[in-house]
């Protein structure tokens, strides 16, 4: 299944893509805006903003890490990398600037709604630090909230949850080996 997104309000239009072949047309309708415009089927030239079966194969640049929103009633599975420094995570919106936008309708989530520090301990090791934006509904480690300027180390497998959704940390792949 393949998802596009409405133009005009941002609403997602998902179609089985296997009924298609590459190059032809699609028009579709909006649903929620009545907006009609249509897609030609084949490979994308945005490739960073495509939602495909295996999103993991979609981030090129693993070299600080990523985080996994996990599917649920709200969107689909998303793998969104991480950068050197602070990386806000919030809800997408056009323009809202957050690093690791999170396309979902799930109103619990803050545009900007936590921040991931990535950075080197003295060994040059990898290092996450977690806080929250301050959110109006928290963000949660092993269920316990966040305090307003509380930091947590986080490290590759921890759970968090912003809003209704949860996140897993995943640390960059070493290159020792």
């Amino acid at each position: 299944m393949k998802r596009v997104r409405c133009p005009k309000c941002d609403n997602f239009i998902t179609f089985d893509e296997t009924k298609y072949t590459d190059g032809q047309s699609l028009v579709f309708a909006c649903p929620t805006c009545g907006k009609q415009f249509g897609i030609r089927i084949g490979l994308s030239k945005l490739r960073d903003r495509v939602k495909d079966e295996k999103p993991e194969d979609l981030v090129a640049d693993k070299s600080c890490g990523s985080i996994v929103v996990i599917e649920n009633v709200f969107h689909y599975k998303q793998v969104l990398p991480l950068k050197m420094g602070d990386n806000s995570i919030g809800r997408y919106m056009k323009g809202s600037g957050v690093d690791c936008p999170i396309e979902t309708n799930d109103p619990s989530i803050d545009m900007h709604h936590c921040y991931i520090n990535v950075s080197r301990d003295k060994k040059g090791k990898l290092k996450y630090v977690l806080r929250d934006g301050p959110s109006n509904t928290g963000t949660f480690v092993d269920n316990e909230i966040l305090g307003d300027r509380e930091r947590r180390v986080v490290s590759d497998g921890t759970l968090f949850t912003i809003g209704a959704t949860s996140v897993i940390l995943r640390e960059a792949e070493s290159k020792e080996e």
